[in-house]
């Protein structure tokens, strides 16, 4: 089988990634652009075994990147991981209350309507970087080759670190909200036991600790686990939602789709704008799937194709929950006032028991998109530290041959977020601050990212061959992205509710901003001697004698 998979290689015609090459883009290399990428016996040998189609063998040498990960996601599974971790239903239960203290039902309902269809754009525009360049790195390496040419190192440092704080909030986050659950179903049992936040860390880190074996030892079945998590995902949505629309009294449409009323401290406008954060968390990971691409069978069509239709109908569905939530939960006075508005959602269907399975329910989806994160996070850093953008990249870059599993990330992911669960410690609001910071590091990374294909564009630069593509409506759809990119950003920033006092305000841009000096002071330090920028390894672009990067 290996002996035909090999003759079938080299008797394909090599016709992906056409490179245009226009008036001096790719200056000081002193390798010729080539207009395809060849795949010469030699480099077929070297790669036999992975599990490639000639696209991803093509997609590798142009990149420059040897293979250290078999290609074991097929289309389903690869769904299965980004539709998991999206959770868009899931976490529209459990993620949405400052939206219902700051618009009411019809503010929550309009605002994540709204902001759905922006946020559209921008993944679109990483879908087709993505097929443009399918590597693990993702929105650091596409600033790396996309910029301009004086800004390139620079600018792909920052959007590393800015992605590798964004993905440990967002595995942090995932944890929190685990822990969340676990005390909302000791609640529908015990209704007056209230969990101190010691004890809610302890479980966070129970949770950390579990969630390492399904990356570590139990890594070879996560594909089947992400294909199991897909069907768990939609068999969930119907199971849920039947069950609370059968069962729960309703509020009146009047109040799910016209009654504005902001309780957070701000005023109807700022209120709207600010609830725009948790939406997009519910939404947030289209572009999880972009830090496997070396793990996925045909990466440069199935990812892209993945990423964007797994936001379509997790957002369809997610819209279908949240009218199914807005109608059932109750009185919006009792939902603003509760800890845990989603318990009184469930309790509303009238049976302790019932209320308990649906918890159980959405912790299980909720943990399963944990372990997804936690991979996702994991290959991010492995991939960063792969081009020394790291403090001890040689040891969080290290490969384990045997599994091709990069235990040493994982490990460093997951002490990464104990830290970061510390914060719920000090702080009544730590998981919007969290969310905050999760959003906030990974809009900061697709503005840049987006920025630099834009920049190309309108200036008439070549960009690789992209199998998914936006066709003649790229520019615009850029642009936009790029604009609502920078405008998301700004109400990051803002604290969920006023009036603000040191344990309520939002401290996610103050970790935001110190992340950054550390990255500065770490590039100066440490990166600019060190930091391999993905770019000079890219074919037609890097430098005469360089051979394949790896970790080895």
């Amino acid at each position: 089988m290996a002996e035909s998979s090999s003759i079938r290689r080299r008797s394909v015609e090599p016709t992906s990634h056409n490179i245009e090459p226009k008036g001096g883009a790719y200056d000081n290399v002193s390798s010729d652009l080539k207009d395809v990428v060849e795949l010469d016996a030699g480099y077929l040998a070297q790669q036999e075994g992975w599990g490639d189609t000639d696209a991803d063998l093509r997609d590798m040498k142009r990149l420059g990147k040897k293979q250290e990960f078999k290609r074991n996601f097929s289309f389903w599974s690869t769904l299965g991981f980004v539709s998991i971790y999206m959770a868009t239903w899931e976490f529209v239960l459990v993620s949405l209350s400052v939206g219902l203290a700051n618009g009411g039902f019809a503010g929550l309902f309009w605002c994540f309507i709204t902001t759905v269809i922006c946020y559209g754009f921008v993944v679109a525009s990483l879908a087709e970087m993505e097929s443009m360049a399918p590597t693990s790195g993702g929105q650091y390496h596409w600033v790396s080759e996309f910029a301009p040419p004086q800004y390139q190192r620079v600018l792909s440092y920052a959007s590393g670190w800015m992605s590798t704080l964004g993905w440990l909030a967002s595995v942090a986050s995932s944890v929190y909200v685990c822990g969340t659950q676990i005390q909302a179903m000791v609640n529908v049992l015990q209704p007056d036991v209230v969990m101190e936040p010691w004890k809610i860390t302890l479980i966070m880190f129970a949770v950390i600790g579990i969630t390492i074996i399904f990356n570590t030892y139990g890594a070879s079945i996560l594909p089947s686990l992400e294909i199991a998590s897909l069907i768990g995902h939609i068999a969930g949505f119907f199971v849920v939602m039947i069950a609370l629309l059968v069962l729960c009294p309703k509020n009146s449409p009047y109040d799910v789709f016209l009654h504005f009323e902001a309780n957070g401290g701000w005023s109807p406008g700022p209120a709207y704008l600010v609830s725009q954060v948790t939406i997009i968390y519910c939404n947030l990971g289209s572009d999880s799937v972009v830090h496997i691409s070396e793990e996925v069978e045909d990466a440069s069509l199935v990812v892209p194709r993945c990423m964007f239709w797994s936001f379509i109908y997790n957002t369809v569905i997610g819209i279908v929950m949240l009218i199914v939530m807005l109608f059932c939960i109750g009185p919006l006075e009792d939902v603003v006032n509760s800890d845990v508005p989603y318990l009184l959602l469930f309790n509303n269907t009238g049976s302790p028991a019932l209320s308990l399975v649906l918890n159980v329910i959405v912790f299980l989806l909720v943990y399963a998109g944990n372990i997804t994160a936690l991979a996702t996070c994991a290959r991010e850093m492995w991939a960063f530290a792969r081009d020394k953008g790291l403090p001890f990249s040689g040891w969080i870059g290290k490969m384990d041959r045997k599994s091709s599993i990069p235990f040493n990330s994982v490990y460093a992911t997951s002490a990464a977020c104990v830290v970061l669960a510390l914060i719920q410690l000090g702080s009544t609001v730590a998981f919007n601050i969290i969310v905050s910071l999760s959003v906030l590091g990974l809009m900061s990374t697709y503005m840049i990212s987006i920025g630099c294909v834009f920049h190309r564009r309108i200036t008439g630069q070549p960009l690789p061959h992209a199998r998914w593509s936006l066709g003649r409506y790229a520019l615009w759809i850029n642009g936009f992205a790029l604009f609502y990119s920078f405008f998301l950003l700004i109400f990051c920033c803002f604290p969920s509710y006023l009036p603000v006092d040191a344990s309520s305000a939002n401290w996610a841009p103050v970790v935001w901003l110190a992340v950054i000096i550390i990255a500065v002071i770490v590039y100066i330090t440490y990166g600019k001697k060190h930091y391999t920028a993905p770019v000079d390894f890219v074919e037609g672009r890097k430098m005469a004698g360089v051979g394949l990067q790896s970790t080895e």
